[in-house]
């Protein structure tokens, strides 16, 4: 089975790609609704998050409030740090079980996309090769504009994250997503022939 982390910047269409190779057969594990997962009831990060942070960010469904852990930890590193010591570790053995699940029924691409692949250590030995997704940058800004970011709030989020640069300096297939759809998809079948069905050597 080939495991595949699929990471990009904001904006760059990560998911786009992610959703191409569904429909060429992978499939899609989505690392961020993991995250979500572990911080449900009976998450195996929850009650590590709960006793770390405090009571009052559970909302009146017994679930965590996000929106409330989140402004606990923006702009403190060390918050932050403690979160992700917590959190990180119980999506790792979540994603290796669903991993080993696939494997067992015979899956032959599995796609991780993971928009944090090169800031963290979420998924490290668990995936085979990584795929990055770019685009420049004033495309991806006027993507994010389309769905409803502020020109501040896209650079914010960009800066957030680790640079082009970085994602590809870990990369072993860059997909440009500056351009047409069409293109795009020409790109994603060319690197799903050379992953998935390479041509056999000749006699």
């Amino acid at each position: 089975m080939l495991v595949i982390g699929l990471t990009g910047g904001i904006g760059a269409g990560k998911s786009t790609v992610a959703a191409m190779m569904a429909e060429r057969g992978a499939v899609v594990v989505d690392v961020d609704e993991l995250g979500r997962e572990v911080l449900r009831i009976g998450g195996h990060a929850r009650d590590g998050v709960v006793a770390r942070f405090g009571t009052d960010i559970v909302g009146g469904d017994g679930e965590i409030d996000r929106k409330r852990l989140a402004a606990r930890v923006f702009g403190d590193d060390r918050a932050l740090a403690d979160l992700l010591s917590i959190s990180h570790p119980a999506i790792n053995a979540l994603l290796a079980d669903r991993i080993a699940a696939l494997a067992q029924r015979g899956v032959d691409v599995v796609v991780l996309d993971m928009a944090v692949l090169v800031e963290s250590q979420l998924g490290r030995g668990l995936y085979d090769t990584v795929v990055v997704v770019e685009a420049p940058w004033p495309v991806r800004t006027q993507r994010l504009r389309h769905r409803g970011l502020s020109e501040g709030e896209a650079v914010a989020r960009r800066d957030a994250q680790a640079s082009d640069a970085e994602r590809r300096a870990v990369a072993d297939y860059v997909i440009d997503n500056g351009g047409e759809i069409d293109a795009l998809s020409g790109q994603v079948d060319a690197l799903w022939v050379k992953l998935v069905s390479p041509s056999p050597p000749a006699a």
